[in-house]
């Protein structure tokens, strides 16, 4: 490791290629090969793909792609002072887009009127309802086919499903169970019920059908996707992670620019007193002294990159950070194997995913990579511009993309972080904000950086994506090729 570290000081992704071994793969087909990496202490996923907590990367949307495509998203905290609920609530959408049992379906009285009852489906985007009482029996179904051709001043009751004419269960039941008992009587939803009749919870065939359609989505023990939220380090951090945890959130993050500070030790110091052993990500930092400094403190995963992400300025303003290689060769290193760790930045072509996973990472975070993806927040905006080869003018549909630490997403948060006094003028932007041309979904996107992995899989002469950064940690003399300028350009420029 020393003389690999050695190699690598100073060089980042396009200083390197890695030398091809014998291919053991046959297919290159991602539904065949493993790539389970780790994304913290007890989180894995089935991809390394994680989607990065910016406010013009990652809210629900996003984090449903990634989950669905075999990773997680991050959802961001860039909402202004007091506005805890809106992340809350992009959380909350993604833990109930799917589900294996719904443990907390949507509910109404008998007496309340079909009214309030289609208000409360648009609302929810549910589209069944369970009929309980003031003691949480059971007493019917109503879903949006009832609802049809009706009127809207009858009650709930009067065109319900009740209970005696559905279809339930009592006690546990595994999802391929579940599947036959909906199959033998011919039922699309199965309430469950405890034995006082009071419910427990609900299945429905679309959720049955939807896991088996995307096998290597990220789910938690009920069959919800995963989703993570970050954190800052002041301000309402505690409040707002309580607001988090409390929604269900898999993994908190707690982020800021450089996590190897007194800021991160009293933040992660006071996290761990309130919220003890819940899931716990923090970074960023580029160095050994920080992974070990982050480790010390209980954290469950590390955030590795300082200054390599495209709307990242930070080396540009301040001279300071470390190369990505160099960054990840090192921490891998004081990391042991004790908690995994996510590459963020830097990587903005495919090769580079491989590089990032291989060096070091255990995950990629992506940001600029995923830009501009119909998935991404914000308002979508023509522009024109000029087509060199013809002198015309043309309306090119761009997004906005931005660092975290640019002065306008610096100015959305700082009632967040406490800083309502600060004079802006005064404040040090390491980030900018720049238009990038919409694209899109992200989906065909992920599919090809998978693709890629896979392929890159087979070069590696492994079998596995665990397999192949093993071999490589073991012998990296055998894979390294450090480039000269014109192998640089044989490799990258076209």
């Amino acid at each position: 490791m020393s003389d690999l570290l050695d190699l690598v000081r100073g060089c980042t992704f396009d200083d390197f290629l890695f030398t091809p071994q014998y291919s053991v793969v046959q297919r290159r087909d991602p539904a065949l090969l493993d790539l389970t990496s780790r994304l913290s202490r007890h989180l894995s996923l089935k991809r390394p793909l994680v989607s990065a907590n910016m406010d013009t990367v990652t809210r629900s949307e996003m984090a449903i792609a990634v989950a669905e495509e075999g990773g997680i998203g991050i959802i961001d905290r860039g909402f202004r002072s007091g506005e805890i609920e809106p992340q809350v609530r992009e959380v909350q959408i993604v833990k109930r887009k799917q589900h294996g049992i719904i443990g907390d379906p949507y509910t109404i009285g008998p007496d309340a009127t079909l009214a309030a009852a289609a208000a409360r489906m648009r609302q929810t985007g549910v589209g069944t309802l369970v009929v309980v009482d003031d003691t949480r029996r059971v007493l019917g179904l109503l879903t949006t086919r009832d609802l049809r051709f009706t009127g809207t001043g009858g009650a709930v009751r009067s065109r319900m499903t009740p209970r005696e004419r559905l279809v339930t269960h009592s006690g546990a039941v595994e999802p391929a169970g579940a599947e036959e008992l909906m199959r033998t009587h011919k039922v699309k939803k199965l309430p469950l019920i405890n034995p006082d009749g009071t419910l427990r919870g609900l299945i429905t065939s679309k959720d049955l059908m939807v896991q088996r359609q995307m096998p290597f989505a990220t789910r938690d023990g009920q069959g919800r996707l995963r989703v993570g939220a970050a954190i800052g380090a002041t301000g309402d951090y505690l409040e707002r992670a309580a607001e988090l945890l409390r929604a269900e959130a898999d993994v908190i993050v707690i982020d800021v620019a450089h996590g190897h500070s007194v800021v991160m030790a009293r933040a992660i110091d006071a996290f761990r007193k309130q919220f003890g052993d819940a899931e716990l990500i923090a970074g960023n930092v580029a160095t050994a002294d920080g992974v070990r400094f982050l480790l010390d403190r209980g954290v469950d995963g590390v955030k590795v990159g300082i200054g390599p992400g495209g709307g990242c300025t930070t080396r540009l303003n301040t001279n300071y950070g470390v190369p990505q290689v160099q960054a990840l060769v090192e921490c891998r290193a004081a990391a042991a194997g004790r908690v995994p760790l996510i590459a963020d930045g830097g990587v903005r072509r495919h090769g580079a995913f491989v590089q990032a996973l291989t060096f070091g990472g255990d995950t990629v975070m992506l940001g600029g990579m995923l830009a501009g993806t119909t998935e991404t927040p914000g308002d979508t905006v023509q522009k024109p511009v000029v087509l060199p080869e013809s002198n015309k003018t043309v309306h090119v549909p761009f997004k906005v993309f931005r660092g975290m630490a640019s002065l306008e997403a610096i100015v959305d948060r700082l009632d967040v972080e406490d800083a309502e006094a600060a004079d802006v003028e005064a404040l040090g932007a390491e980030g900018m904000e720049v238009s990038v041309p919409a694209r899109g979904s992200v989906r065909p996107l992920l599919r090809d950086l998978i693709k890629h992995l896979c392929s890159a899989i087979s070069y590696s002469g492994a079998g596995s994506l665990a397999e192949m950064q093993e071999m490589f940690r073991k012998n990296p003399e055998r894979y390294v090729v450090k480039l000269s300028d014109s192998g640089r350009r044989e490799s990258f420029d076209r």
